[in-house]
């Protein structure tokens, strides 16, 4: 028995975990449809999405009885059903209100993350922001209880006329509960509400109807058909009887009568359940009958004078039909006929996009195994060729191109749209350019290119400093702004494209600009440079990197202390990319950061170098040619020499020889080659080497943190012999052979 508890426990563990992950995704949402609503008050869909959120967050942790957070979101979607209903207009105030609910929705799960009971704290912040959402809405009075007689009312609150009639038998409510029939795809469990009735009082009849239930061969397994009628013995309240189906009220039709609902309003309940079929309104009649159900009029002054047959008007109204008379009868529900006349479509038709939630640490292992496997392919492909067997080769070249569309699809599994990153800064423009006093706009393009998702979460927090950056030191104040002849909005652009096996994100501002002389003479102070230094602008720009540098002349909230930048370079690096400034004065600036598109494994150009093997990333090779005759002779005439250019039909390339460059023995009179790459922003280089092996199917492995200081190598691989290859980084190959004047290995 206590395995069955323990299986339970776990059950309700893992769903309640998939409920957490899935409200972070609805508060993204939420976060998102308020945004837009702020710049488009007027946008209706954008105004139910963000309702739809919250009701899903409110619903989900209503299952899981996470009490805090259900009274906290329902306040908050109450005021947003105020706003969908034109009770209330959205201005300032509003909104700062609803993303600060958004806040402290997070804050509140987050408690439940953690476990045992919610910090005192944020439940008192909870009941401040709970009241101050009600002072937006007006605070309505509570609603009086009404113990007299009204009619069938609805999840959302409806009521109908009631007639002066009473119910004759034990006090009971009754309930009509029709689920739609998407309840089931989205998350609802029919049978939970119905539960949770019992602990409200006594259910003494339930009858579950199957009128709407289709015939096996027209049954879609995901849709709901599930309609119930019961009779409950309650002391509760309507609202309270109302509030058990709250979370479901999208999904479902539920109709409560009192315990002294009459004739008239059971009259209503079947025509609405049944329409004009004569045969289902007989049945359900039947059915209330069954379940204990009497009617008689109660005589009032107004109605004491009412003959037999206007009291017969207030009887329910059920035709029957003579023996052996042809049934009318409207489309065959079982079978999906009216379904079919009408057009209804399979809901099935066209929801070919499934998701599954994965843990993160899975999907490695995953790639990992498959890594291996690319190794071990290779060495049987290498064994294979070795032996000469033609069937054996064949074979295995089979089995490395199935792997090779493994591993695309493998690493497919990872790649997630950097938009995903890009959308959280609206937030983050938003509020801190209130702080600051600014007005800002922030524009995002390629938020549909593609990058692994371990980079994409990498990748966010040195973002979040260059954003915060241009906002706090790139944009001047509005009025400095209109002095300059620029608008009084100032714009930060996020934009992210693929470019030569790379993707590369930009943030730029359209603000004052750097200070190249400034940060010249912060540097020569600190002691940076020399005074007489005479630097590039890139090589100033580059300065802004260094730990602790800030021109910043007040220490604020948002920066000045000199922490952030180093780090963002750092974190860059650490990713295997570079970042680059660019400044014009009075224009703004842009940086841009260049990362790879994986981490894990790439499409790799072996090649070897004395008894070393050298991989290049096969997205940056563009052409291998001999080297050329102007190369060959300053090689031949100057032992030293490690660089230099030549002539490539028309167009002057660099070159470098990699076997000088790290200082291995050259053999001059055997035939060598050159490796055209492209380098940057579609600059091309040459690097010569020993021997060209071909294309290789890379798993990059990581090098011993005493490589971490080697920039021009981005990792290590193993060849199918189980020799060790390098994997070169182009561009940072070619900046550290600027660096040290190509003289010396990095």
């Amino acid at each position: 028995m206590s395995s069955d508890f323990d299986d339970d426990a776990e059950i309700l563990a893992a769903a309640r975990a998939g409920f957490l992950e899935e409200a972070q995704d609805m508060l993204r949402q939420y976060e998102a449809a308020l945004l837009v609503l702020e710049s488009d008050p007027a946008d209706a869909e954008q105004l139910n999405a963000a309702f739809r959120a919250a009701h899903t967050i409110k619903g989900g942790a209503g299952m899981f009885g996470l009490d805090d957070v259900v009274r906290f979101t329902h306040v908050a979607e109450t005021l947003l059903d105020a706003l969908r209903d034109g009770r209330r207009t959205l201005d300032g105030d509003c909104m700062d209100a609803l993303l600060a609910s958004r806040d402290q929705i997070e804050a509140l799960l987050r408690e439940v993350d953690h476990g045992g009971p919610t910090d005192a704290e944020v439940l008192a912040s909870s009941a401040a922001l709970a009241d101050r959402l009600r002072a937006l809405m007006g605070e309505p009075a509570p609603a009086p209880a009404a113990p007299a007689a009204t009619g069938p009312v609805t999840a959302a609150g409806g009521e109908a006329p009631s007639a002066p009639t009473e119910v004759t038998g034990p006090a009971c409510w009754h309930l009509s509960v029709k689920f739609g029939p998407d309840a089931l795809r989205n998350g609802l469990d029919p049978l939970a509400f119905l539960r949770y009735l019992g602990q409200m009082g006594t259910v003494h009849a339930l009858h579950l109807m199957h009128a709407e239930v289709p015939a096996l061969d027209a049954l879609d397994a995901e849709a709901c058909h599930i309609w119930v009628e019961l009779r409950l013995e309650s002391g509760k309240t309507r609202e309270q009887i109302a509030s058990v189906f709250e979370f479901a009220q999208d999904d479902s039709d539920v109709q409560i009568l009192a315990p002294n609902a009459g004739p008239a309003e059971f009259e209503a309940l079947v025509e609405r359940r049944c329409g004009t079929d004569a045969e289902q309104r007989a049945l359900l009649l039947e059915i209330w009958t069954g379940m204990g159900v009497r009617f008689r009029v109660v005589e009032t002054p107004a109605a004491a004078g009412a003959d037999e047959a206007e009291a017969a008007e207030l009887i329910p109204r059920i035709e029957r039909r003579a023996e052996g008379a042809p049934r009318e009868r409207g489309p065959d529900r079982r079978s999906g006929e009216g379904e079919r006349r009408q057009g209804g479509r399979d809901r099935r038709a066209g929801d070919d996009t499934r998701f599954v939630r994965v843990r993160a640490d899975k999907l490695d292992t995953l790639i990992d195994l498959i890594g291996e496997l690319v190794i071990a392919g290779s060495g049987a492909q290498m064994t294979a060729n070795f032996a000469g067997d033609a069937a054996a080769i064949e074979a295995t070249a089979r089995v490395m191109s199935l792997m090779q569309d493994t591993r695309d699809a493998a690493l497919g599994l990872r790649m997630v749209p950097v938009g995903e990153t890009f959308a959280r800064f609206h937030r983050v423009v938003r509020d801190v350019a209130k702080q600051l006093g600014k007005d800002i706009e922030l524009l995002v393009t390629g938020g549909d290119t593609e990058m692994d998702k371990s980079m994409v979460d990498a990748i966010a927090d040195p973002l979040m400093h260059l954003v915060r950056n241009s906002m706090d030191h790139g944009l001047e104040v509005p009025e400095d702004r209109e002095a300059a002849g620029k608008s009084r909005t100032g714009t930060i652009r996020l934009n992210a494209f693929h470019e030569a096996g790379s993707i590369v994100i930009e943030v730029r501002d359209d603000g004052r600009g750097l200070a190249r002389d400034r940060i010249l003479n912060k540097a020569v102070e600190r002691g940076l440079v020399a005074s007489d230094a005479v630097l590039s602008d890139a090589d100033i720009w580059q300065l802004i990197f260094q730990p602790g540098f800030s021109t910043a002349e007040a220490v604020t909230d948002l920066s000045g202390r000199g922490v952030g930048m180093d780090v963002v370079k750092r974190n860059i690096e650490a990713l295997r990319g570079q970042i680059r400034l660019h400044s014009d004065p009075g224009q703004g600036t842009l940086t841009q950061i260049r990362l790879p598109l994986t981490l894990a494994m790439i499409d790799g150009f072996l090649t070897q170098v004395g008894d070393v093997h050298y991989v290049l990333p096969l997205s940056v090779v563009s052409e291998c040619i001999d080297v050329p005759p102007e190369a060959q002779k300053a090689l031949s005439q100057n032992p030293e020499q490690v660089s230099g250019t030549f002539n490539m039909r028309g167009e002057i390339v660099p070159w470098l020889d990699l076997a000088r460059f790290y200082r291995c023995p050259v053999d001059l009179q055997r035939r060598r080659s050159v490796v055209v790459v492209r380098e940057g922003q579609g600059g091309r280089v040459g690097v010569i080497v020993d021997r060209l092996l071909g294309e290789h199917q890379t798993v990059i492995k990581p090098l011993s943190g005493l490589f971490t200081h080697v920039k021009a190598l981005a990792g290590s691989t193993i060849l199918g012999s189980g020799d060790v290859a390098l994997v070169l980084d182009v561009n940072g190959l070619m900046g550290s052979a600027r660096r040290h004047g190509a003289a010396q290995p990095s």
